[in-house]
């Protein structure tokens, strides 16, 4: 059964992109068949994430015009053969495609993967129903912020009214350090807010971004940040493993109880 996941937020930085590109590559290092779709029509970014930008001949378009199968428009990773990227048209804008094509796109590609992630274009508009469309699961993307928050809560209602039933958090960015002092949202304060199962928390690491540039995933540095093990145990989780969150706070606990000593002294 190919378990068909799309990846969302409302607002837009949130880092959508990086958690499917991570996330993709995560469960692909699991013997996990993968295609990450990029369904950002006029603005695609997975391809540079994934470093794959200059290997892309066919589109999504190009397969709902007939000129190419969809297994041919995928480009195949070639540092991991279990993952492949579908490619959104960058000469395109989102009324090009309607939420119908999009579950013809995806049922192409039913029975011949474990997992489909559609990497969901910021905004509640067609893009977004084009993405939701042939999904059968969620992970809302949100970072603890109370703009994303609000979006992400109201992106969770519009799921729920889509049936789309298996709706999960994954929380992006946290900072430990002003958590711990009261300077940003805690994990306990969004959950209390958006009140759906929690799939993760990615810290926040100024990795991601010479990652990005590089079209290198973190979860594939030989030596993993505190980010890569978290994206590896998210896809643990949805595998059906049962993995404890990180333990964020402990290391900035110490700091802070040695800079009060210090104070203190």
């Amino acid at each position: 059964m190919t378990r068909i996941i799309v990846m969302t937020s409302g607002k837009g930085g949130v880092g959508k992109t990086t958690c499917t590109a991570n996330l993709g590559m995560a469960l692909a290092q699991r013997n996990q068949r993968v295609v990450v779709i990029d369904a950002d029509f006029g603005l695609r970014n997975l391809d540079l994430l994934l470093g794959l930008e200059n290997r892309i001949v066919y589109t999504a378009l190009d397969v709902l015009a007939g000129d190419c199968s969809v297994e041919k428009a995928l480009v195949k990773d070639k540092r991991q053969p279990n993952l492949a990227m579908l490619a959104a048209a960058q000469n395109r804008n989102k009324e090009a495609i309607t939420p119908d094509q999009m579950k013809e796109l995806v049922a192409g590609l039913k029975g011949h993967y474990n997992f489909v992630l559609i990497d969901c274009p910021a905004g509640i508009e067609l893009g977004f129903q084009n993405a939701i469309a042939p999904a059968n699961e969620a992970i809302v993307v949100t970072t603890p912020e109370i703009s994303a928050v609000r979006d992400a809560d109201r992106v969770i209602g519009l799921l729920e009214a889509s049936d789309v039933k298996h709706t999960k958090l994954l929380v992006n960015r946290l900072k430990p350090a002003m958590v711990q002092e009261e300077q940003m949202m805690s994990v306990r304060d969004v959950l209390d807010i958006l009140a759906v199962p929690l799939l993760g928390v990615i810290p926040d690491d100024e990795r991601v971004i010479v990652s990005s540039n590089r079209g290198e995933p973190l979860v594939l540095e030989p030596k993993l940040s505190m980010a890569g093990v978290a994206f590896n145990n998210v896809a643990r989780r949805l595998l059906g493993e049962e993995v404890p969150l990180l333990d964020l706070t402990a290391s900035h606990d110490d700091l802070f109880s040695r800079l009060r000593r210090f104070l203190r002294g």
